[in-house]
């Protein structure tokens, strides 16, 4: 195991080097210039999509809005959110928060390009049912010939959907809040417990399809982001005279990388900081990975912009307000500074400082909620995926694979997990990039010809 945790971390920290920054956060910078901002432009716009005025339910598709945007969020706002965030500023002190929001800003605009395909390039499946993603807008859009392409993107999504980074995390979560204090001993059983548990629960869901998902999700979604802001809150009252210093130190510390304490890059502590702020912000929004295109590419509308609009409040909701909730009660609290304890632990941590015994069983709801809601979302993207390779009439032999990696990553190490979903994330986000970079065009010229026919 030590040796394949080795070889997994070297595999992760290879496809994360420079050529993948240079596509992902390049590529989305070179986007959000491209476009002038011209999405941004309109954010009042979207939200009333968001909120149904344009719904039509004769429109094709299978999902409304609302629905397609709860299924991607309940994917980005999982344990990302949560140890993802912990692990960046264990690592990287507060600056590591700063290359968040900038991952954030630019992710937005590569969601908005990467969204509108997924509806302007929809494809048939092998059941003659109306699909989109990132392998539909590659082969649709671009042709047969880049077949190679999505093909790629569709072996490494099967392993970048596997639900096992938040499993791992959920079952680290109730060992270190409610067993061990408890007096229970953590262990292999107890860990595969939890799996079993979480295995049923998922199985429930995900075997009613695509419609179950969505309705469960769409529910789950604006309560868990609700009962977490209200908890990271009381945080924040409680240390509110830490705020204004952290807030500064956030800004000062991404220039200065006084607290960072992982590897270079490119020479230099401050490279790489921003590799690794960007990395976590890629696994926390999945911007430019091309799982949320799948979501977004099901919604009921005959205009990809719109989408494209509603799909872009997804980094904003995910990475600006959460991860920042996450950061700043990490920060303010003064336990980001103790080495003993690392990812969802840390911000375990951060909680009891403030609200002493119920701090820790209110974060374990919202890491349930958080976690179970993935859950539900992932195993979507891993079945299109192979549906996409071998028939849609196969795709259901995705889930029992899928149930089965639960119980791996209720019993396996954490930087195992990190690292594999992080690598193959970075090898999804190849085809992702390069198709919408291609095509980025197409995607101006339908924003232009619908903005004018808006005219607001």
């Amino acid at each position: 195991m030590a040796k394949l945790d080795a070889f997994i971390a070297e595999f992760a920290s290879a496809v994360w080097g420079l050529p993948l920054l240079i596509l992902l956060t390049g590529g989305g910078l070179y986007l959000l210039i491209y476009s002038r901002f011209l999405p941004f432009r309109y954010l009042g716009h979207s939200i009333r999509v968001l909120r149904g005025k344009y719904d039509n339910p004769d429109d094709p598709g299978e999902i409304n809005h609302f629905k397609a945007l709860s299924t991607a969020l309940s994917s980005t706002i999982g344990m990302g959110n949560i140890a993802g965030v912990a692990v960046a500023i264990a690592i990287g002190g507060p600056g590591a928060m700063f290359w968040l929001w900038i991952s954030a800003i630019i992710g937005m605009a590569t969601k908005f390009f990467t969204n509108t395909l997924a509806v302007m390039y929809r494809g048939l499946d092998s059941e003659g049912k109306l699909q989109g993603g990132p392998m539909y807008f590659i082969t649709v859009g671009l042709g047969k010939k880049w077949w190679a392409l999505a093909a790629f993107f569709s072996v490494a999504g099967l392993v970048g959907a596997l639900p096992v980074f938040n499993v791992n995390q959920l079952t680290q979560a109730v060992n270190y809040i409610l067993l061990e204090p408890n007096g229970v001993e953590a262990s292999f059983t107890s860990n595969l417990l939890i799996g079993l548990v979480l295995a049923a629960i998922t199985g429930v869901v995900i075997y009613g399809g695509l419609e179950r998902i969505s309705n469960t999700v769409s529910k789950l979604v604006p309560i868990m982001v609700a009962l977490y802001f209200f908890s990271v809150l009381i945080i924040l009252v409680v240390n509110i005279d830490q705020v204004p210093h952290y807030l500064g130190l956030i800004f000062t510390d991404a220039f200065a990388a006084n607290n960072y304490s992982g590897d270079s890059f490119l020479g230099g502590m401050l490279g790489g900081l921003i590799i690794l702020g960007i990395r976590r912000g890629a696994f926390s929004n999945e911007a430019g990975i091309g799982t949320a295109p799948m979501a977004h590419g099901a919604a009921k509308t005959t205009e990809p912009v719109r989408e494209g609009l509603v799909a872009m409040l997804g980094p904003a909701i995910d990475t600006l307000v959460v991860c920042t909730l996450t950061g700043m009660a990490i920060l303010v609290t003064g336990v980001w500074q103790t080495a003993d304890v690392n990812g969802v632990s840390l911000t375990a941590a951060a909680f009891n400082a403030s609200m002493p015994v119920y701090g820790n069983y209110l974060l374990l709801v919202c890491i349930a909620i958080f976690s179970i809601s993935s859950l539900f979302s992932y195993s979507y993207y891993g079945s299109k995926c192979l549906s996409f390779l071998i028939g849609a009439e196969r795709k259901h032999y995705y889930n029992y694979f899928y149930v089965a990696s639960i119980l791996v990553g209720a019993t396996t190490s954490l930087s195992l997990m990190i690292n594999l979903i992080d690598g193959f994330f970075a090898l999804m986000a190849i085809p992702t990039m390069t198709a919408t970079l291609i095509m980025a065009p197409r995607v101006l010229k339908e924003a232009k010809r619908y903005f004018a026919k808006l005219k607001i």
